[in-house]
């Protein structure tokens, strides 16, 4: 990965904070981001497809659902980089609250997946 992929999946304000709340959450599924971000599930699928081609994030299928999550070979200055607008966001991310958080997982899981 180069430095310039890395930075134009990231020049966009929704796929930023999509991978941002995948760094803290570890895995989350569409319907988790479409309902943290408040936005329709075409345009977070097309954001998430989008940083999959960057190689940025990999997905994994369960049943009807499918989960984001960080590409854990990505090279290590640019988990740096992500670590660290991860932290500088923080306060920002704590704003957006996931049903995950709120509800926990398997009754989000059944409400909108």
């Amino acid at each position: 990965m180069s430095p310039l992929t890395l930075f134009k999946a990231l020049a966009d304000d929704t796929r930023l904070k999509c991978v941002l709340l995948i760094h803290r959450e570890r895995e989350l599924c569409v319907c988790e981001l479409t309902d943290a971000l408040q936005l329709s599930q075409p345009k977070i699928s097309r954001h998430l497809a989008l940083l999959r081609e960057a190689r940025l994030l990999l997905d994994r299928r369960q049943g009807q659902w499918v989960y984001y999550r960080l590409n854990p070979e990505l090279p290590q200055w640019a988990t740096e980089i992500i670590d660290n607008a991860h932290y500088a966001a923080k306060d920002d991310l704590d704003e957006i609250q996931t049903l995950r958080l709120r509800q926990g997982p398997d009754l989000v899981r059944q409400s909108c997946c």
